[in-house]
């Protein structure tokens, strides 16, 4: 998986465990009297079940996630604009390549003209 693609995996995880995070506290904190003019909150029920280390290990979960997240961006390549340019072009030769080995695989299995044509193979084996 590229450094990009990892990226979007760690801010998807963090995202996560941020909303997982900030539910359990909205979900199991003690309430709090907002004003003298408010009675007396009731406690809820989780707040005898849930102790005090389950919040601490979904922070430190987060906290890690963000350290990790911190590793994947100090790992990107710090290139100008012809660096990457120059990448680009690799990559895209690369690919013109393994296009090139996929049409001579489709040919010797003489299926180029489905993969030329776009025509749905399954379709077809489907309409017999």
């Amino acid at each position: 998986m590229d450094i990009v693609s990892q990226l979007q995996e760690q801010v998807n995880a963090m995202a996560l465990l941020a909303m997982n995070t900030f539910g359990t506290l909205q979900r199991d904190a003690p309430a709090v009297r907002l004003s003298p003019n408010y009675p007396e909150p009731t406690a809820n029920a989780s707040e005898e079940t849930i102790g005090a280390e389950y919040p601490k290990t979904m922070s430190a979960a987060l906290v890690e996630a963000a350290k990790k997240f911190d590793v994947l961006v100090t790992a990107l390549p710090l290139s100008g604009e012809e660096a990457q340019l120059k990448r680009i072009a690799e990559l895209q030769e690369e690919n013109k390549a393994v296009g090139l080995e996929l049409e001579k695989q489709l040919e010797a299995a003489g299926m180029l003209f489905f993969y030329h044509t776009g025509v749905d193979i399954l379709h077809l084996l489907v309409c017999l």
